[in-house]
């Protein structure tokens, strides 16, 4: 250990080293934590060995994975014991906290501790996902109750386990690096435009993939409505690396995109883009379309703020906790139509000027030193109790 008793080396566990909200939140949270002169490692199980898809300032580690096959359950069952195989090791445990970003890598930290590896882990809790499978939710509710500590990115989530589960969790938001994200252009812009095959739009961007949690199925709905007032107007729906099965919602997007009706280029589909890009892909969008039916935070909009999007959002909890009436166009995310007259409204001045102002203040209002300071009083005190 490093003879200055203020640093802290912190083990954050994520599920994946693919760009999805939480693996992007363990990331940023790392640096931010880097930054402060703490020793963060960025931990996931990584089964093609290819690394996380972005490089930061702090330390990652690819876990060894064994081969999953079989459904869902059996490969989260596998990359729980990944986990574990790798920390029985003494020399991967040398860490004064243990943080766990998800139900996979809360399970792993829960085994360590009944078996007297560990003595204490935190976890983050985005969201609860409602899995179709009843042993996935034994799995997740598991990992938060045995925690020792909760954090969570927005109050609903944390009056959420305080009446389920009656856990009290630390508040510590989220963030969004405004130099990265930002409206400047860069020639990375004009390359990724011509490769997706936009044209002069208005660009709705979608993120996330085709997922329900998503809402793909209303967006697209929607984006039709749009495209009968924009006919030149694109959707470009992009990320979509989950570890979760979503089969049959994709077989219904396909299914709604052949009765759309749209011309063959409406709709682009880029799948996971590499993170380089991804500034470059909200700089090219006239507006993000973000009408999920539950998230834990939204990282997305933070994102298109900084670069001058404006966002179309659910009017639901935790998006109703940080942006204001005016800072983007509402919406109910069950009726598509009113996911258009949103999106139609965003691209129409004077409200997309507005948008575009109020979306900058809440940007730069959000920074991930501020996520990384709301950990430190519970970090002290795990990292206290372990040493006692």
């Amino acid at each position: 250990m490093s003879g200055d008793s203020s640093q802290l080396r912190i083990a954050i566990l994520t599920h994946s080293t693919n760009p999805r909200g939480g693996v992007v939140h363990a990331l940023a949270l790392a640096d931010a934590l880097a930054d402060l002169g703490h020793l963060p490692v960025v931990h996931a199980p990584d089964p093609a060995g290819k690394g996380f898809f972005r490089r930061g300032v702090a330390a990652t580690r690819s876990v060894p994975a064994s081969s999953a096959s079989g459904d869902v359950v059996a490969m989260v069952e596998a990359r729980i014991d990944d986990y574990v195989r790798h920390f029985e090791d003494p020399a991967h445990r040398r860490f004064d906290v243990f943080h766990a970003q998800d139900g996979i890598s809360g399970n792993a930290l829960a085994k360590l501790k009944q078996r007297g590896l560990i003595q204490h882990y935190v976890r983050t809790v985005h969201h609860i996902d409602a899995f179709a499978d009843q042993r996935l939710s034994v799995l997740d509710r598991r990992s938060i109750i045995q925690a020792d500590g909760l954090f969570v990115v927005s109050r609903f989530w944390q009056e959420q386990l305080k009446s389920e589960m009656s856990r009290t969790a630390a508040l510590v938001g989220n963030g969004v690096d405004t130099l990265r994200y930002s409206p400047v252009a860069a020639p990375a812009d004009r390359l990724l435009h011509a490769r997706l095959g936009l044209r002069a739009g208005p660009i709705l961007l979608s993120i996330g993939g085709v997922e329900q949690r998503k809402n793909t199925l209303g967006i697209v709905e929607a984006f039709r409505q749009v495209h009968a007032v924009h006919r030149s107007a694109q959707l470009v729906i992009a990320g979509g690396a989950s570890l979760l099965d979503h089969g049959f919602y994709r077989q219904q997007f396909k299914s709604r995109l052949r009765d759309a009706g749209l011309p063959a280029d409406a709709i682009i589909e880029t799948g996971p883009l590499p993170d380089a890009e991804m500034p470059s892909l909200f700089r090219l969008a006239d507006v993000l379309l973000f009408p999920s039916l539950r998230e834990g935070f939204g990282l997305a909009v933070l994102e298109a703020m900084a670069s001058r999007v404006p966002a179309v959002v659910s009017h639901v909890a935790p998006f109703t906790e940080y942006l204001g009436a005016d800072d983007v166009a509402w919406c109910d995310p069950h009726h598509p139509g009113s996911i258009a007259d949103a999106a139609l409204s965003a691209l129409a001045e004077p409200l997309r000027s507005r948008l575009i102002a109020n979306g900058a203040r809440v940007a730069r209002h959000h920074d991930w030193s501020r996520t990384a300071m709301a950990h430190m009083a519970t970090y002290q005190e795990m990292r206290e109790v372990h040493y006692a």
